[in-house]
């Protein structure tokens, strides 16, 4: 894929991310309706619109599209893509219940196995987090949504956005955990970690902001010992990982694979580059 069409897929998302965030503001701010599905997870109004918008955004590209909410495409079918949109309309379904403002819009590009395009909204911040292999990750503040909307290329929102890490500062380390979920195996790695590290200390976020700490520099752990899906994890993936940080299985440290036959996520940890992985 060769980099101008990178930048228009990229810019593309984004485009996507916002305006589903902006009909995610709509119903957060007012009344909404609460469903369940087969495991339980709780389905809102704004999952559904979300979806809805970002589908009718990508579908100009014709490339195949798998969302939390349209999952249910046949194994025969998606093992033959190269390419497809892999989204996740509202992560943190849970936090925009409880109103904590921690749930995101996840958009990720996977080529192969391994996503090439990450792109994450926060609609109660307007923070945007997107990258790519040819430009790396960056970030903008809530101000530059009406430029997205308005302009009509990545070259020009880049003149406005932060090259990501933010920080290299390594003097404090910083573990993030779920504040929805927290395993015990999970609570026994995060022992170690503070067993060579005593001065560190734990911060909880919802969502795929964890990932989004992660790629700013402000944070240097994610161990994540308990089940998540594709779809949770491929924007954040790619943001961090073209920030400098490690996302590997556990405890095989090996590269998170998408599009599989099954598509929940072995354990995983994310780490930046150069600390130790306590394999």
């Amino acid at each position: 894929m060769n980099a101008l069409h990178l930048s228009h897929l990229t810019f593309l998302a984004i485009k996507a991310a916002i305006a589903a965030g902006e009909k995610i503001n709509e119903i957060y701010h007012g009344e909404y309706a609460t469903t369940y599905k087969a495991d339980q997870s709780p389905l809102t109004t704004a999952d559904v619109k979300a979806h809805e918008t970002i589908v009718d955004f990508l579908k100009e590209t014709d490339i195949p599209i798998l969302s939390e909410e349209g999952r249910n495409i046949n194994w025969d079918e998606r093992r033959k893509w190269h390419y497809f949109w892999l989204v996740d309309p509202l992560d943190g379904t849970k936090e925009f219940i409880n109103r904590n403002g921690e749930f995101t819009v996840n958009i990720a590009l996977v080529a192969g196995h391994s996503p090439v395009i990450g792109v994450i909204y926060v609609p109660a911040t307007g923070m945007l987090y997107f990258g790519n292999p040819e430009i790396g990750s960056w970030c903008a503040d809530g101000s530059l949504a009406p430029l997205v909307n308005k302009s009509g290329s990545l070259e020009l929102l880049l003149e406005k956005c932060k090259k990501l890490p933010l920080t290299a500062d390594n003097s404090t380390i910083t573990i993030l955990a779920s504040r929805s979920h927290l395993s015990p195996e999970t609570q026994e790695i995060l022992e170690k970690i503070k067993e060579k590290y005593p001065d560190c200390q734990i911060t909880n976020a919802g969502s795929s902001l964890k990932f989004c700490l992660m790629a700013e520099g402000n944070a240097q752990y994610y161990p994540r010992f308990g089940p998540t899906m594709e779809w949770d994890t491929a924007a954040g993936h790619a943001i961090a990982s073209l920030a400098g940080v490690c996302v590997k299985s556990w405890p095989e440290l090996l590269p998170l694979e998408y599009n599989k036959e099954n598509l929940v996520n072995p354990w995983f940890i994310a780490y930046k580059e150069g600390l130790t992985d306590f394999s």
